[in-house]
């Protein structure tokens, strides 16, 4: 096995599963009182878009590493809209 191949499969599990333990947190606490939005809109973009690139490059370790990483950005999205409080009425 050549060692770029190597090193890129080590990086792509770091960085695939680098937001389970957020994803847990969510879950287990119901609250995402910290997690930003924005961010959670944006990293889910760019890993569509790292996806694409893979895809157009045919490169297995790109693929998977940033379909991981979508499941996990639009799985953080879905906990973020579920747990949201919603805003306080105005009286």
């Amino acid at each position: 096995m050549p060692i770029w191949y190597l090193i890129g499969s080590v990086a792509a599990l770091c960085t695939s599963f680098s937001y389970v333990p957020q994803i847990i947190r969510m879950w287990r606490t119901r609250s995402v009182r910290d997690i930003s939005p924005v961010m959670l809109v944006q990293f889910s973009i760019g890993v569509a878009l790292w996806l694409a690139y893979g895809v157009h490059l045919k490169d297995a370790i790109i693929i998977a590493a940033n379909a991981v990483s979508l499941l996990a950005g639009v799985l953080a999205t879905g906990l973020y809209v579920y747990y949201r409080k919603p805003p306080a009425a105005i009286s």
